[in-house]
């Protein structure tokens, strides 16, 4: 059976489940439920887009205790924004049980906001490893209710060299909690944490459930000199609406970018030494459409979840081929048909070799010189990200944004297919509209209220 019904959770939870439309397990969520459930150890290994946020979280929810304010659960991600992600997955998991209270720790941020939030209680932690040691370390944060410990995408976690990290913060859990593994990949390093860490483990393995189908594979030839210039021509023939680029090199995420945007494309970039607020700006125009191009480095790109990605580029090809697999997972989903895009020079067949033997498939290679641009027309995104002063701080939520560009009070009213994804941070709102109506829906916001509070707005360029 792969309905949620058939495993032991109470019947407000199996409500909530119905509610947010999730009627079957996925196949991580099958393999890996019953066994946390039961409590035991357990090393998953899925695709990230798998539904192995739920795995865990369901398992670790059933064993809380709301009426108990203490830190009984603690999630180590490897970035700010997987965190975010599980953070907001885990509270939606959590509405059927009351005053759930999950913290989010990751750094960017000030220490002095995260203490007060500890300091009111909390069920859960969410968090990157250096800023949960930094709140062991001053004594902020305390494991000695924790119950069960997760280590979501393990194996990114160790590329980034955090196991030092994991394993000082691992010594400070209870011998007796519960500890989930979960990891797209298996490194020697998992099997080095499972031997420390870890008590009597199962180990369940999900292969990507993509049909080959769905993402359609492109491999070109390319030169040094021509490489960049490679991907305008990509992108001028294929026009997808959304593409996320991937280059091996900070510089060369720069270089492209700059290249882009002087041939007029919406193009950012998304890499290492971004300070959060321009990591912010950047990841909320590419989920909400307003951005055509996010070119990234594999490491600042871990942990995006993005929705309608039509196309993953491979500027520089990943020399391991299970890096490769990722990336292009990341289009294709729930479904739908996406395109990867590989560019490789000779000195790059050796990494093709890999990545064929690893897909047990050959290549298929199509000539660069026969791309022509299939319209005149700018490669424009739908969308169009308004950005609001206030955001959780001032208690602002969703909903509130869209009931005042909803409202008939001053002037238009904008219809739901005319707004996109609404995203509330700390500090800030983004909200995205189509690209028709940005500039007044933006003077609407900045002359009506939001929660009943005059707000500033303006347009993200």
């Amino acid at each position: 059976m792969t309905v949620f019904s058939s495993l032991p959770l109470s019947p407000a939870v199996l409500a909530n489940l119905q509610q947010l439309g999730y009627l079957e397990m996925t196949p991580i969520q099958a393999a890996s439920l019953p066994v946390a459930l039961a409590g035991k150890d357990l090393i998953a290994q899925a695709q990230t887009g798998s539904g192995k946020t739920a795995a865990f979280a369901l398992a670790m929810l059933a064993k809380l205790n709301p009426r108990w304010f203490a830190v009984q659960a603690l999630v180590l991600c490897p970035t700010r924004e997987l965190a975010d992600q599980v953070t907001g997955e885990i509270r939606r998991l959590a509405r059927a049980e009351e005053n759930i209270k999950v913290v989010t720790l990751c750094g960017g941020v000030a220490l002095r906001g995260q203490r007060a939030s500890l300091e009111h209680g909390a069920h859960v932690v969410v968090g990157t490893p250096g800023r949960v040691m930094d709140h062991l370390a001053r004594g902020y944060l305390t494991l000695e209710g924790l119950n069960t410990l997760v280590l979501d995408e393990a194996d990114r976690m160790l590329d980034m060299g955090f196991f030092d990290d994991i394993a000082t913060v691992a010594r400070q859990c209870p011998a007796n909690r519960q500890t989930l593994l979960f990891s797209a990949t298996y490194p020697e390093g998992i099997e080095k944490l499972a031997r420390q860490f870890m008590h009597e483990p199962q180990r369940v393995e999900v292969a990507s459930s993509k049909s080959e189908g769905q993402i359609a594979q492109r491999f070109f030839e390319v030169t040094r000199s021509n490489r960049l210039q490679a991907v305008g021509q990509l992108l001028r023939h294929f026009r997808p609406v959304s593409t996320l680029a991937f280059c091996n090199t900070k510089q060369q995420c720069k270089d492209l970018v700059t290249l882009l945007q002087t041939e007029g494309f919406h193009a950012l970039a998304l890499f290492g030494e971004l300070e959060q607020r321009e990591r912010d700006l950047v990841l909320a125009q590419f989920a909400n459409r307003s951005c055509s191009v996010l070119v990234a480095t594999d490491v600042a790109s871990r942990g995006l979840d993005i929705d309608q990605l039509e196309a993953v580029i491979n500027v520089d090809t990943t020399p391991d081929p299970e890096v490769h697999v990722h990336r292009i997972g990341r289009t294709g989903r729930a479904g739908a048909s996406g395109l990867a895009l590989t560019l490789a020079s000779l000195q790059d067949m050796g990494s093709v070799g890999k990545i064929e033997q690893y897909q047990k498939q050959p290549s298929t290679w199509y000539p660069l010189d026969q791309l022509a641009p299939t319209s005149n027309a700018p490669l424009l995104p739908p969308m169009v990200t308004l950005q609001i002063l206030g955001g959780r701080k001032e208690k602002i939520r969703p909903g509130d944004v869209l009931g005042a560009l909803t409202s008939t009070e001053g002037g238009v009213a904008y219809t739901r297919e005319q707004i996109g994804k609404i995203q509330v941070t700390e500090f800030c709102t983004f909200v995205a509209v189509t690209r028709d109506v940005a500039e007044a829906a933006c003077a609407k916001l900045n002359n009506g209220k939001v929660k009943g509070k005059s707000v500033r707005a303006r347009t993200l360029p």
